[in-house]
């Protein structure tokens, strides 16, 4: 127990922050539909007046519903023209406003900044929505902890916690910190990082993490990590990067965006003479027409588009478990050919596990269990672990004493227990004469199946042997079939031996694998792979496979990972579960189809809006209405990836 605290003066203040960030956000939403009701208002009152015969009241009524209505969409066309020396669309409909009011329609102006103010208003509140899905982690972040220091509770700030504090964590509260539980035993709901409902059992030694929910049990944790270093506090960061990170098809709009205005700009300027001239319009109607042009040929449908979809479909997935770093890493999802997968930690559980014990026949099992748990206790080796935790999943509740050690490297540990001579170690060790007459058809069979066999010998020879494997986790099997069903190749890259990777293939039914796979031989492999195929995925959670996923086209890490291969990675599965894969492409194509639905309705919309206006069948107010309508129209049509 530590009885000091530290004050980590380096801590992250993203959170504070960003719930600052989403206050002002709400604010500036409502004052924009303010702003807009108010000069509606204005524009009824005006109105009145006007048909009154009150004109001189009328117009000051309109020039107060131009100047109120349009301040943000002004605001913001200036701001990009001056600081950005770009144009946009905003400055366009300011514009057309102000040639209406200047050939006197101040009321076709006035209802086009009414109109324009409205749908910006809810055009900045369903773009919030769609980032509020993802920002609402921001207030699962506890901001205090309880520690126990020397026997008393004391209340500090999170970022106060150092590296193996004891926190207390009462039924119902939030866990502050990531850490390992060291009393107690509970449910934890961990929805908010995995997207899984129902709650997971924790006890003694399990992880726990930051933002997660204590069920039902009084529980102390240790803590391993510093808030800024958290689980919960990289998702934070990594929403943040998403939120940033734009699409190629959403830069490629920004892009179009600005030369579009152009010749819009200089169409309407074309038309506000040509006209006249060629087709015999009045002065009036020319100027008119040009102003309907203006409004009509702007490309705000088109801009909106892309972002509302990309933004709905990151929180989407972020609410499944499923992080990802930029809307590009999304947008490729849709056409990947083939995932290569690692094998340690991706497709297995990471941690061996003992599957089969043979016993020779005269050996007590629970004596055998006791004595190979007390050999092993003293290694930290994946398998000296193994071993000991399967004794005492089978009744090993004490360990006997050991009076001499050695450790024969290569081989294995050879040990004096009561005069008794034990070793534990591989084949060679035991002697493989021994080793073949003991069991030799079964214990064949278990190095067939990529198992790795461990011989526990006494004076009187072989006492039992115990084989390990690294188990295939529950959901790889079925994650494999939806690939398939999708049309995605998938070839497993390990550097375990040829016989266990044959193993696990078989299990698996990947369609292919590479063995000894060396983390640069992996990184040659995947460039092999996407030479021949269009857009190929990595998945790992190792350091050794950071190479290759940052070497990918879309790099896929494990949520329990190491924190290289998360960093490095465009995607993160919180949960270690691939069939999240199968849903992000599901995710990626739904996402691609809106776009695309939504970019040739705008585009149809607007042809349609320009041919009406030359024919002269359309007015500026329903000019306004169709491209306004049309561009909450596809905004919405984007926020329906927030479902499913």
């Amino acid at each position: 127990m530590n009885s000091d605290i530290q004050l980590n003066t380096q801590t992250s203040h993203c959170i504070p922050n960003q719930k600052q960030e989403n206050k002002k956000n709400k604010l500036t939403t409502h004052l924009e539909l303010i702003f807009a009701l108010l000069s509606g208002t204005f524009i009824l009152t005006a109105w009145i007046l006007q048909k009154s015969d009150y004109l001189w009241i009328a117009v000051p009524l309109y020039i107060s519903a131009y100047i109120i209505g349009g301040y943000y969409k002004a605001k913001e066309g200036l701001s990009d023209l001056i600081y950005e020396r770009s144009l946009n669309v905003e400055l366009l409909m300011i514009l057309a406003a102000i040639g209406s009011a200047i050939i006197g329609y101040w009321i076709e102006g006035a209802i086009l900044i009414f109109i324009f103010a409205l749908s910006g208003a809810l055009e900045t509140y369903t773009m919030n929505k769609s980032h509020r899905e993802i920002s609402a982690l921001m207030d699962l972040q506890p901001e205090t902890a309880t520690i126990a220091v020397n026997g008393n509770e004391r209340t500090v700030h999170v970022s106060e916690l150092s590296i193996g504090d004891h926190v207390l964590i009462k039924p119902g509260e939030r866990i502050p910190a990531d850490g390992a539980i060291i009393q107690g035993h509970t449910l934890i709901d961990e929805a908010a990082l995995s997207g899984e409902p129902i709650p997971v059992e924790k006890k003694i030694n399990d992880e726990v993490f930051a933002g997660t929910v204590n069920k039902n049990g009084m529980i102390v944790i240790s803590v391993t990590k510093k808030s800024a270093e958290t689980l919960f506090q990289k998702i934070i960061n990594l929403v943040q990067t998403a939120k940033d990170e734009k699409t190629p098809s959403q830069q490629f709009i920004e892009k179009f965006e600005g030369t579009y205005v152009k010749v819009v700009l200089i169409t309407v300027g074309v038309m506000m003479f040509l006209p006249h001239f060629l087709l015999g319009w009045s002065w009036t109607e020319t100027f008119y027409r040009a102003m309907v042009l203006l409004v009509v040929a702007s490309p705000c449908a088109l801009v909106a588009s892309i972002m509302p979809a990309t933004l709905s479909a990151i929180s989407n997935g972020a609410r499944q478990g499923i992080l990802f770093k930029g809307g590009i890493h999304l947008e490729k999802l849709a056409s990947l050919k083939v995932i290569a997968l690692d094998k340690t930690g991706t497709l297995t559980k990471g941690k061996p596990e003992v599957t089969d014990v043979l016993l020779r026949n005269d050996v007590d099992k629970q004596y055998f269990f006791q004595i190979v748990s007390s050999i092993e206790r003293l290694s930290t080796h994946p398998l000296a672990e193994a071993i000991v935790k399967y004794g005492k999943e089978n009744g090993v509740t004490s360990f006997v004493e050991i009076d001499q050690m050695k450790d024969i490297t290569g081989y294995g540990v050879q040990v004096t227990i009561n005069d008794t001579t034990w070793k534990v170690g591989k084949r060679s060790f035991a002697g493989d004469d021994a080793a073949a007459a003991f069991y030799g058809e079964e214990s064949g069979k278990l190095s067939e199946q990529g198992k790795t066999l461990v011989y526990v010998t006494d004076e009187q020879g072989i006492a039992g042997l115990l084989a390990l494997q690294d188990t295939v986790r529950e959901e790889t099997i079925a994650a494999i079939a939806s690939f398939k069903k999708h049309g995605i190749r998938t070839v497993m890259l390990t550097g375990d031996h040829e016989v266990t990777a044959k193993a696990i293939k078989n299990i698996t039914d990947v369609d292919d694998y590479v063995a000894n796979c060396l983390p640069e031989q992996k990184v040659k492999e995947l460039k092999k792979l996407m030479e021949h195929q269009q857009t190929t995925a990595m998945v790992g959670d190792g350091i050794n496979d950071a190479p290759a996923l940052a070497t990918a086209n879309v790099g896929i890490a494990m949520g329990g990972g190491t924190d290289a291969a998360i960093e490095t990675s465009d995607i993160v599965l919180m949960k270690n579960d691939l069939s999240k894969i199968a849903k992000a492409v599901d995710l990626s194509k739904r996402m691609n189809r809106i776009v695309k639905q939504n970019i040739i309705f705008s585009l149809a919309v607007i042809t349609l809006l320009i041919i009406s206006n030359f024919m002269g069948q359309i007015s500026l107010p329903l000019g306004v209405i169709g491209h306004e309508g049309s561009t909450i129209l596809v905004i919405l049509n984007g926020l329906r990836l927030l479902r499913g």
